[in-house]
This record gives C-alpha cells, structure tokens and sequence, in this order.
C-alpha cells in the first residue's frame, strides 16, 4: 500500500524498518515485539503481571458495557511518544472536534448556534469498533512499511483477555456480556491509552468526508466530538431532515460503525435544543436544572462545610467543583464569574 499523496508534507520521522523502529522507541527486538503482542499471548495466556494494560468493567444506564484499558506506564511512555511525533503530525478533518488541540465542545457546538433545526446522532461502542487491521492501515497511508506498521498498530491495539469477563462486579444481561466479550477479545483500540482518541479522529476522516458531503447536500451543518454526530440547518434541512438519519447510518454502517439508534434526535425551535449536554438555541448555555444544582451545592459548601456535600465521593472534590465551574463559565462567562464568586468564599480545610 502507498502512503496517500498528502502524507509528504506531514513531519513524521522517517522509520524503514523494525530495527530503526526499535531504536526510535528506545527498544530492543524483543522488547518492542513484546509490547506490541502481535500473536496475542497477553490475551491467550493468564499472567496478569505480565500484562499491559490494567481493565475496569463498567455497566452503561442502556444496559451495554464499557470497558476500560488503561495502559501500564511503560507502554503509556510508548503511546505517547507516537502520539507527538507521529498521531499530532497528521491534520484531522475540519468537522473533528474531540481530543483536539484548539477545538472544544464549544467550536463542536458553535455551528448549529440559532439553527432551524438540530439532529443529534450517536456512535455505539467507538473505540472497540476501530480493529487493529484499521489501525495498521493508517500507519501504511503515512507512509510506513508494513511491517513497521503493524508494530506501531500493535503497541496502539489491545485485546483484552477472557478473565475480564468472568467476575463482573454488577449485574448485567447476558446477551449484552457476549455482545461486548466478542467485541473486546479482538485487537482494538482501548478506551483508556493516550493514542486512540487521536487515532480514531484520524481513522474516521473517510467518514467525515462522507457525512460533510453529505450534510452539504442537504444545506446542514456537520460535526463530530469523538462519538456525538451533529447536523443542522434552516428550512431546506428541515424539509428532510425525517429521512436524513437513515442516510447518515447507511454511511455508518458501510464504514464499519453503528448508530445509537434510541439517542437520535430531531430537535427543532419549539424545543430545547441540546448538543453534548449545552443548550444550542439561540446561544451556548448550559441548561438551567444544572446550573441551579452546582449553584446549590456550592452554596450548602459556604454554609455548611464541603464535607458533607461531596455525594459522589470524588476523591478530589475542590477539583471536581472548580472544573465544573470552569466549565460552566468557558460556556457563559457571565454565569461562570457567578458561580466563581461562590466558590471562593468556601472554607476549604
């Protein structure tokens, strides 16, 4: 496979074989055959230490799994060396929003500001449903030989082991434990390692291309934060927007990914027209119910201590409390230096 005809103005360093490969990670062969376990014995074999990834098995409100594969430090340390010389290197498409330097939710949201009519569509299961073999095939389009770039796909894939699976700490449906076994036990990109948000922004850029094309057609707005997909439009939209869901999941579907069918929505003017938790009508904000609950919460902390309203248990409440006031007021400052004001009258010990 050639390197695509862009990849010659990318500045990612030039690796020809697996022995530079080795001395550009600082590895020797069987360390960086090790770490990238293309023959799969981290999930053939039982031996957790020598494993590379640490797993959290979470039960989604739909009934669906996560998991979670957060890389041990020293793969970590790989992981992150491609990401800055390689992965940050090559552009995303202009409607990626997600896990990028520059963009945020609020560039994600800022297009379908004022808008007639706003669909919100969701990605089922993104980041296992990215295969190794994917993976491997971006590194080929950069421009790297194959077996350079099956090593570099193996150290940023996983495959997680059957032992995950045998003790789960919750009850689950069964149907929904085989679904997500299958789809875990092939080499994916893990949920949890430094590379697969980038990786899965760069290995969906056909599917950008796709949907922006098709969104123009239409006279919409498109873009994408990691797994949210967003439309908008004035009147020619709304005219189609009915059917226009069914022609974003046939894409989805022929690119190897599915749509959450039950988080669709059409949402027009009559109603509130909400994007990653932000309301989109006729300015960015976040929505009432929310900013009246941490406005209360941060009030109990100045009146009654912040002992007793951590209700979640976070272990670094200060932090969690100012990243959502924050957050509120990167959306609306004006509410944010509200919220501001109260929290630094809280006593903290």
């Amino acid at each position: 496979m050639l390197p695509v005809a862009a990849a010659a103005s990318w500045d990612v360093p030039a690796i020809e074989s697996v022995g530079a490969l080795a001395e550009w990670l600082g590895l020797n062969l069987g360390e960086l055959e090790w770490f990238a376990d293309l023959k799969g014995l981290g999930y053939k074999k039982n031996y957790p230490r020598l494993r590379h990834y640490y797993y959290r098995v979470l039960a989604k409100r739909s009934g669906y799994i996560r998991l979670i594969e957060a890389p041990k430090s020293r793969l970590k340390e790989l992981q992150r060396l491609i990401l800055a010389r390689i992965l940050e290197k090559v552009p995303p498409h202009p409607a990626a929003h997600g896990f990028l330097k520059g963009r945020s939710i609020k560039t994600f949201i800022a297009p379908h500001v004022g808008q007639r009519v706003v669909l919100r569509m969701d990605l089922r299961d993104f980041f296992p449903s990215f295969a190794a073999a994917r993976v491997q095939t971006f590194f080929r389009t950069v421009g790297y030989p194959e077996s350079v770039a099956d090593l570099l796909g193996g150290i940023c894939t996983n495959a997680a082991p059957r032992e995950v699976w045998q003790e789960p700490a919750f009850g689950v449906d069964r149907v929904h434990l085989r679904e997500a076994r299958a789809l875990y036990s092939r080499p994916h990109l893990p949920q949890g390692a430094p590379t697969s948000p980038a990786l899965a922004n760069l290995c969906v850029y056909r599917v950008d291309c796709r949907l922006a094309g098709l969104a123009q057609s239409a006279g919409a707005n498109y873009t994408r934060y990691a797994d949210d997909l967003a439309f908008s439009g004035s009147e020619a939209f709304e005219h189609c927007v009915e059917r226009f869901p069914t022609h974003v999941a046939a894409i989805l579907l022929e690119e190897g990914l599915t749509v959450n069918h039950r988080k669709t929505r059409i949402m027009r003017q009559g109603v509130r027209q909400h994007l990653a938790g932000v309301v989109a009508n006729q300015c960015m904000n976040v929505k009432r119910t929310d900013f009246d609950r941490l406005k209360a919460t941060l009030t109990n902390c100045v009146r009654l201590g912040p002992e007793n309203q951590n209700r979640g248990s976070h272990s670094r409440f200060r932090s969690h409390l100012e990243g959502r006031v924050g957050f509120v007021g990167m959306i609306n400052p004006a509410r944010g230096e509200r919220l501001r004001a109260i929290f630094d009258r809280i006593q903290w010990k």
